[in-house]
């Protein structure tokens, strides 16, 4: 069986559709990995500041509250990191200072009063 002139024709359109297709996913995957790869960075560098200000006690209880509550933990690495880069931290932070940070950060706790009539 001899295929159609215009079959031919249809045929080649599909596969130069798909080829645009295929590279024009291609190019936002591309800036997906780009960004990816930005976070992975950034996310480097932060463990590499936390590493140089940090003992391991105070790592270990960063670690255990951000198992916990996983955004409470990061907004303390978030403080951490930005007093690091701002020079306000001159010595590491050991397990003690790392309890008072994360007391001081602790958001209040809010209290119910429940009167009976």
């Amino acid at each position: 069986m001899s295929q159609n002139p215009d079959d031919d024709r249809l045929e080649e359109l599909r596969e130069k559709k798909l080829q645009d297709l295929q590279e024009s996913q291609g190019g936002e995957g591309a800036g997906e990995e780009a960004m990816e790869a930005q976070r992975d960075q950034a996310e480097a560098k932060k463990k590499a500041v936390l590493r140089q200000h940090l003992t391991d006690g105070a790592r270990k209880r960063l670690n255990t509250v951000k198992m916990s509550r996983e955004q409470f933990g990061e907004q303390v690495e978030q403080q951490i990191v930005a007093l690091a880069q701002s020079g306000r931290l001159r010595e590491k932070i050991d397990e003690e200072k790392m309890k008072e940070l994360l007391k001081e950060m602790k958001p209040d706790s809010k209290s119910f009063n429940i009167s009976r009539r």
